[in-house]
């Protein structure tokens, strides 16, 4: 059995690694007050930010799809590894060192799947690009490149290498590094041959395919020698962590640039996302041997931050081949809020081509945006009918008009209406603009109307009511001025502690009305009270997520832990505010259970009894007033 990982080496690496850093190699991140950052949700789509994270507190919490936690539960969900892996994952970029129980550490049997499977590949691509840098055999690789433009400087940068002609030089390299049999059989690495493993690749100039953290995930493999039967490119096969649906080659490199620029560019190869970049654009990424899809535009849409302004910019070749491809990439234009574009180089030459023919200088010219991608679109519907007849400007329209109707921008809509009813000849331009406005109006109507316009102030996240719920009570609106408070107070109690400290540990669980909300105070007691998270506030705030009995509460203090105060000055006067309501509608409703025991007492009760509810009145009552009077004094 694997050991346990040592808990002061956890909270170690917790401490060690901040949380932006981490959350910021999946998705960009800006200012969101308060201290905290947000971004779009990498855990579900969204059209505007729900994402949260705070720095300060080492958490992140989705006011969209409740998903939160600490840097190493964000680890697990979006790479989908477990908290060890995670862990391990966390203090190799830290230098940590983990100490194992329970057996001690053996790294061979006690790291995840996914760790070891990335490792190989790593030590794959290690030994790929040594092969092409000394290796005798290589030349073939080499010339390939040069006469490509890449020297060996280019091919270092991108860690482009060479795997030998032989049956398993790889397999007994990763044999050597204590690698399995097994986990090269799962990593793609390897296949099964007639006596064994064999190597997948062989004879090939490989580019390493990562991740956006920056992890070999799998490789890419061309051709070099006729002898050769296996397709021109060869890709990693799907493993535990290579989808080729779910990876951009070059985004380990053009993320940060993507961001920082709100701009992309798409290519179609692995040698013009080199010439790109080599040319001084860095925002080049390419797909890995399958279409443009879906799931690529979620990983940069996250990068863009659906930022109106942003734009996509595909090049393609000018063939048949290239033409279809823009116009499947125009099918899912309308789940970007950026604004798409299409570069065709002149003679229909690739970027990497025409930085051979024509220099740095064209490359950067030709991704330079100029061709909307829906005009595109129009322009290849409209070649494919005879304009000269009613009959084909009727055709032309019907499919065209559906196009015209996606686009995101209304004015630009309107714009466009007209110039397609110039486009076909039809005279009667205001026919074509009410057609274009009426299935536009349609699609609204069906929901189907793509990305919210940008520049609209985003939902704030409190104004939408939690839905997480733990026992019976009341729904939990936040419009219930109660709930509003309670939830306030449990937030300062989070993440001003200092604030509402020691007054708030003595308030029982009875004066939170909202189950949620009383679970959340339960933890905070259990965990040492609002008074330890004075003393150690990063600590605080794990172990009061520890204490939650379940993953519903758990959510529920991550939540509020991220959450911004209402508050834009938040000090002890406006913490005392909320003690003090919060403690105040307790009473009061105390008061009235006392008024009703009285009540039935008065008509026959005993006198002791009733003598004993009636001083318990006067008190609550003296009590309530003074809260009113005095406030945050009387507590």
């Amino acid at each position: 059995m694997a050991g346990r990982i040592n808990d002061e080496d956890v909270k170690a690496v917790r401490d060690a690694v901040p949380i932006d850093a981490v959350v910021s190699e999946y998705l960009q991140l800006r200012n969101a007050g308060g201290g905290n950052l947000k971004g779009l949700c990498p855990f579900h789509d969204e059209k505007s930010p729900s994402f949260q994270v705070s720095p300060s507190k080492g958490l992140f919490h989705c006011f969209g799809c409740q998903e939160g936690g600490d840097t190493i539960t964000f680890v697990m969900k979006v790479d989908h590894l477990t908290f060890s892996e995670s862990v391990e994952r966390l203090a190799a970029q830290a230098g940590i060192t983990l100490r194992y129980e329970e057996g001690g550490y053996n790294p061979a049997h006690q790291r995840g799947e996914r760790i070891r499977l990335v490792e190989a590949h790593k030590a794959a691509a290690l030994f790929y690009t040594e092969q092409l840098g000394s290796s005798p055999e290589a030349d073939t690789g080499r010339a390939f490149l040069a006469e490509r433009g890449f020297d060996q400087a280019a091919a270092a940068h991108f860690g482009v290498g060479y795997s030998p002609q032989g049956w398993d030089h790889l397999t007994r390299y990763l044999r050597g590094k204590g690698f399995t049999d097994k986990e090269l059989l799962l990593s793609g690495l390897a296949q099964e041959g007639r006596r064994g493993p064999i190597d997948r690749f062989r004879g090939r100039l490989m580019w390493p395919i990562r991740d956006i953290g920056g992890d070999v995930v799998g490789f890419g493999a061309r051709k070099l020698y006729e002898a050769d039967n296996g397709p021109k490119y060869l890709n990693t096969p799907d493993t535990a962590i290579y989808r080729k649906s779910q990876v951009l080659y070059g985004i380990d490199l053009a993320k940060k640039d993507i961001a920082k620029s709100s701009r992309a560019v798409v290519v179609e190869g692995y040698t013009d996302v080199m010439a790109c970049h080599l040319a001084g654009i860095t925002t080049a990424i390419a797909t890995c041997g399958t279409a443009f899809g879906g799931d690529h535009i979620k990983i940069l849409r996250r990068l863009l931050m659906d930022n109106g302004s942003a734009r996509v910019i595909f090049t393609f070749d000018g063939d048949a081949a290239g033409q279809k491809a823009a116009l499947r990439a125009f099918e899912d234009d309308q789940k970007f809020a950026a604004e798409t574009y299409i570069a065709i180089a002149p003679d229909g030459m690739d970027p990497c081509e025409l930085r051979l023919a024509k220099g740095d200088e064209a490359v950067a010219d030709l991704v330079e945006p100029r061709t909307p991608l829906f005009e595109f679109a129009l322009r290849q519907i409209v070649l494919r009918y005879d304009l000269e007849t009613p009959a084909g400007r009727a055709a032309a329209l019907d499919e065209a008009a559906p196009v015209v109707a996606r686009i995101k921008n209304s004015g630009a809509q309107h714009e466009v209406a007209v110039q397609l009813a110039g486009m076909l000849g039809i005279l009667d331009t205001q026919f074509v603009v009410k057609r274009v406005a009426q299935l536009a109006r349609w699609a609204r109507d069906r929901g189907g109307a793509g990305p919210a316009p940008t520049g609209g102030r985003p939902q704030q996240a409190y104004a939408a009511a939690p839905q997480a719920s733990t026992g019976a009570g009341p729904a939990l609106t936040l419009r219930n001025p109660v709930f509003a408070t309670e939830r306030e107070l449990l937030k300062l109690a989070l993440q001003r502690p200092e604030l509402v400290a020691p007054a708030f540990d003595a308030y029982g669980m009875d004066e939170f009305t909202a189950p949620p909300y009383a679970a959340v105070r339960q933890a905070v007691m259990d965990a040492g009270g609002a008074e330890y998270g004075v003393e150690d506030p990063q600590e605080y705030l794990v172990r009061v997520r520890d204490a939650a009995p379940d993953d519903t509460v758990r959510a529920m203090v991550t939540e509020l832990a991220v959450e911004a105060i209402l508050r834009k000055t938040v000090d002890e006067t406006y913490a005392g505010d909320q003690l003090v309501m919060v403690r105040r509608r307790a009473v009061d409703r105390r008061i009235r259970d006392v008024q009703g025991s009285l009540a039935r007492l008065s008509a026959g009760g005993d006198p002791a009894q009733l003598a004993a509810v009636q001083n318990e009145l006067w008190v609550l009552q003296q009590y309530g007033q003074a809260l009113r009077e005095r406030g945050a004094e009387a507590l």
